[in-house]
């Protein structure tokens, strides 16, 4: 994240685009204090995008098609190894 003041905004307003629509963030300054930020379109805040929760592990992609299909449920029994119960399953 970089920092930039108005006057530098006014200037480059094209380029401080084009670096926030590649990703980048930066924040506004007017007399050294932060005001605002430039950066890329996205989820609003406090809302992940499912590419965001899918990288995070968080949620399992829909396959293709666009219809999840769940995988059946293994039945595991108390006291097994895990290794030998993924050998068992595979």
């Amino acid at each position: 994240m970089s920092e930039m003041g108005i006057r530098q905004l006014r200037a480059d307003a094209a380029a401080s685009v084009r670096r926030a629509a590649s990703g980048e963030h930066i924040v506004i300054s007017i007399g050294g204090r932060p005001i605002a930020q430039l950066g890329p379109l996205g989820a609003p805040e406090g809302q992940a995008r499912l590419s965001d929760l899918v990288a995070r592990g968080l949620v399992i992609a829909p396959r293709r098609g666009g219809v999840y299909q769940p995988t059946p449920a293994v039945s595991v029994w108390s006291g097994g190894r895990i290794d030998k119960l993924l050998r068992d399953i595979r």
